[in-house]
């Protein structure tokens, strides 16, 4: 090792850090810090768990031997959990706080106080050998997860064994990532609250309703972009605005009344047209824009009822700011903004597909069906196709964000 080599490390870690502070979105933050990880040490896989209500969840995974070549991301929404305990190597680091490293993950000595988790390797066919996990710690030592990597490679991608440098550097990059971590987890915490309190309003915009829209929103997106050749930082950085401007999709329908929103039956010409209105107030949330992200928002709010075909709402309107103002001739084509298209598409895909009081689910089959056949009309080709393309992902996306029982109404 040269001299020179940890100082560059450590201002390597420094840049990442700063970096990772401008990430908003939890998934994607998630992403660049396994990703950073998986370069500091070399590791061909790797995965994270966040510790909530007291148990490890499952909420990121690369793997460069099983999923590169099929770049399909339906294993990033499993819904794994472990106890916090020693039957699991991440569940032990989390109990303990200390970092771990195994050079054979299928012959690990009985008198050692954790076992290997057998788990995925069952499930996907790959042989873990060695494994390096290190608690993501606050600077209050508060664990708040573990990243999990695997199977190092050298500089001729044969395996290989990690370090006690490698422990090193990936404690110290995982224990100020952990900062980084918290900051998301809090900014998705404060939309949800959000989306709660519209809940309240509405009873179909649910906390598991936004997370599905915004999460089919960016596989959407991210798999039109690769179809457009689109350059991967480009990809992570709309990736990372279209999934939060997703969940705030429907925030102007706190201004409709309650007899309109509730109301169990079909709207008539006039509620609608009152209904029509929510693009518009959900817009003007975002009238004075201080960021990509608000820019964004403001674009899905008001444009994703619009139809490909221009028969829509709200459509042209010279003048969000006045009182009331008429509808316009529907945008059409891509006079809609790329992402509000995107949504349209998720959004209604997340209605057919859900129960609601005046209907039962659609089967899969009949959800794409009506999809396909309204391609060109009510959505974009290019995104249904992209989203046909991904659909064991928009599946895996559904299953993980369950809505969860119904509460009997307060007496």
């Amino acid at each position: 090792m040269q001299e020179s080599e940890p100082q560059d490390t450590l201002l390597q870690i420094l840049n990442l850090i700063e970096e990772l502070a401008h990430i908003a979105d939890l998934d994607a933050l998630l992403d660049r810090v396994l990703l950073e990880g998986r370069r500091l040490t070399r590791a061909d896989a790797g995965s994270i768990y966040l510790i909530e209500n007291g148990v490890l969840h499952f909420s990121y995974i690369h793997n460069d031997t099983l999923f590169k070549s099929c770049r399909s991301h339906k294993h990033l929404y499993s819904r794994n959990i472990l106890e916090i305990n020693r039957n699991s190597l991440a569940g032990y680091v989390a109990l303990t706080g200390e970092p771990l490293i195994i050079d054979d993950a299928y012959h690990i000595p009985a008198s050692m106080p954790f076992s290997f988790n057998y788990f995925f390797d069952d499930q996907t066919g790959y042989r873990t050998g060695a494994i390096l996990a290190v608690p993501l710690k606050t600077s209050k030592s508060k664990v708040v997860g573990v990243v999990q990597l695997l199977n190092p490679l050298d500089d001729q991608n044969r395996p290989t064994q990690f370090t006690a440098r490698d422990r090193m550097v990936l404690t110290y990059f995982a224990n100020n990532a952990a900062a980084a971590i918290e900051r998301a987890r809090l900014t998705r915490e404060i939309l949800l609250r959000m989306i709660k309190m519209c809940e309240l309003h509405d009873p179909t915009e649910t906390g598991p309703h936004v997370c599905r829209v915004a999460a089919y929103s960016a596989e959407i997106y991210h798999r039109w972009a690769l179809a457009r050749g689109i350059g991967e930082g480009e990809i992570k950085k709309t990736g990372d605005s279209i999934r939060i401007a997703a969940m705030l999709h429907d925030l102007g329908k706190i201004a409709i009344s309650d007899l309109i929103i509730k109301k169990p039956g079909k709207l008539n010409p006039e509620e609608f047209r009152i209904m029509q209105y929510h693009t518009i107030y959900g817009a003007r949330l975002f009238v004075n824009p201080a960021s990509e992200l608000d820019f964004m928002s403001a674009d899905i709010a008001l444009n994703h009822h619009e139809n490909w075909d221009g028969t829509g709402y709200p459509g042209k309107i010279p003048d969000l700011a006045v009182d009331e103002p008429e509808m316009g001739p529907g945008k059409r084509g891509e006079e809609i903004p790329l992402a509000a298209r995107i949504v349209a598409l998720a959004d209604v895909y997340d209605a057919l597909v859900s129960k609601r009081s005046y209907k039962e689910p659609f089967s899969e089959n009949q959800a794409l069906e009506y999809i396909r056949d309204r391609s060109g009309r009510q959505f974009d080709p290019e995104v249904v196709r992209a989203f046909l393309d991904i659909h064991e992902v928009i599946v895996a996306i559904k299953e993980k964000y369950l809505e969860p029982p119904m509460l009997p109404p307060l007496t």
